[in-house]
């Protein structure tokens, strides 16, 4: 796996398959999410990732928390700053990444993303009218789940990096209608226009 230096020390995310096996025993919803979930809905890779991201709704925190009750975890508090998750903290609302290591000379190899809910519903953190049922926000996998990738395009259309632009062109084709219809109408929410959304109108 690549290895990526930061101000907070280095990254060397841990592979796809020993995420799915730790997270096994979380007895709570979970999910891959970030660029991986996007190849996986491709089927095959086709650019480097710095991390690994996992997601999980903010009331199952302590869950989470106690499965990895032996590793060293930061919380981003503010955004550009990390600071110590203790064992027995409820994170506030206004945190929602989470960096992960085995211990605290070693890299960092799993972020956790904490994301919101209102009863049987998630809610986007960024613009609480986006919603979508918890039962359709995931797409079952080999004995786990990810994000479904219409979501996973709304968190990236914000920054629309370069990796965020790869996905985006990468997946399109394997978006069904019903797939780009929300994608479409939720970037009119949020952004009104953007450029994914006349994309998203054409097919071929």
């Amino acid at each position: 796996m690549p290895r990526t230096e930061t101000p907070w020390g280095p990254w060397e995310p841990a592979p796809p398959a020993e995420v799915v096996e730790l997270f096994r025993e979380l007895g709570t919803p979970w999910w891959i999410g970030g660029g991986y979930a996007i190849e996986l809905e491709v089927g095959h890779a086709y650019r480097e990732h710095a991390d690994i991201d996992v997601g999980l709704l903010r009331r199952d925190q302590a869950a989470a928390r106690g499965l990895l009750a032996g590793w060293d975890c930061w919380a981003a508090e503010p955004p550009g700053t990390l600071r110590r998750w203790p064992p027995d903290e409820t994170l506030p609302a206004g945190v929602h990444d989470i960096w992960v290591r085995e211990d605290p000379e070693g890299p960092w190899r799993i972020q956790l993303m904490l994301d919101e809910a209102d009863g049987h519903d998630w809610v986007y953190r960024r613009d609480p009218r986006i919603r979508r049922p918890l039962a359709a926000f995931t797409v079952a996998e080999d004995g786990f789940s990810r994000i479904a990738p219409e979501i996973q395009l709304l968190y990236k259309a914000k920054g629309r990096r370069p990796k965020d632009e790869l996905d985006f062109t990468e997946v399109l084709p394997r978006l069904d209608e019903t797939r780009r219809a929300w994608l479409d109408e939720a970037l009119a929410t949020e952004h009104g226009t953007h450029p994914w959304r006349e994309r998203l109108r054409l097919r071929g």
